[in-house]
């Protein structure tokens, strides 16, 4: 059964900090590349964080608009992917979400951070 539960959101100032965490279960997560997603009100879904194994290391990736700002990582043994999310900005308010990348047809509920300026 895949399960994915996504947590740690709030209200953040700009400028602040917050660390979202997803907890997940199933197969496909630990093979996979995981990815952290998020869905801003009238807007499409979009990638901004991807986090894939690569040997010894992980090799992480991010959207532009979260480049030195968001930090991905992961727990293997735990099966827990964070995403670090310092100096946010009100643009970044919205809805996020883990999944794998690309993405199973299986959605959390996500966690709502808003940003106030």
């Amino acid at each position: 059964q895949v399960q994915v539960v996504e947590s740690g959101g709030g209200l953040v100032q700009a400028g602040g900090s917050l660390r979202l965490s997803c907890a997940t279960s199933g197969s496909i997560f630990r093979s996979s590349a995981m990815g952290w997603y998020r869905q801003a009100p009238g807007k499409q879904r979009e990638l901004v964080a991807s986090i894939t194994r690569g040997g010894r290391l992980d090799y992480a990736d991010y959207a532009d608009s979260v480049k030195g700002r968001f930090t991905i990582s992961r727990d293997s043994a735990k099966n827990i992917v964070y995403l670090q999310m310092n100096s946010p900005k009100p643009e970044d308010t919205a809805v996020y979400y883990c999944n794998a990348v690309p993405p199973v047809p299986y959605w959390g509920q996500g966690t709502q951070v808003t940003v106030s300026s």
